[in-house]
């Protein structure tokens, strides 16, 4: 499969919350712990609400062939109330920032979410992983991203919890 064919993983959730709530707590990176479903966040290095493509937001993160380590999230996709996303980079502490390292900080691979309202107190919250800028065995490695697709259905419902209490 060429990058060409290549089709984001896309997991879907309904909230019954306003999309203006929803995408409060995705626009703070204090609040990604919260709502993470890969356990491999550790918290936000960063204090400031993401307001745009451009900013960047580092968090804490922990994966057992890495260690402790930083990513360096670059917002790539804003539209308020509608959608995010952001490219992680490596970041301190992370292998492939060592000195002695020959790979790119960057991979490639887009986190991002697309809010649609449905009603007036509810949203569809679809997260969406698109590795299709990385090498083609990487994404064979991680079979075109699908890997992920568990810890989205649980990311999503953590938001849901976050967003709604319940």
């Amino acid at each position: 499969m060429t990058a060409d064919e290549y089709q984001a993983v896309r997991v879907s959730r309904r909230i019954e919350a306003p999309a203006a709530d929803v995408f409060r707590v995705l626009a703070d990176p204090r609040r990604h712990l919260e709502i993470d479903g890969s356990g491999m966040l550790r918290g936000a290095v960063s204090d400031t609400v993401v307001t745009g493509v451009g900013d960047v937001f580092t968090m804490r993160m922990y994966y057992s062939e890495h260690g402790n380590y930083e990513m360096d999230n670059h917002v790539v996709v804003f539209e308020q109330d509608r959608r995010i996303g952001w490219e992680p980079w490596a970041g301190r502490g992370h292998p492939d920032t060592a000195p002695d390292s020959t790979a790119e900080a960057r991979w490639g691979h887009v986190w991002s979410y697309e809010l649609a309202p449905d009603g007036p107190d509810a949203t569809i919250v679809t997260e969406i992983y698109d590795c299709s800028g990385a090498p083609e065995e990487e994404r064979m490695g991680m079979e075109q991203g699908k890997i992920w697709a568990g810890a989205m259905a649980r990311t999503l419902e953590r938001l849901d919890r976050a967003c709604t209490g319940r």
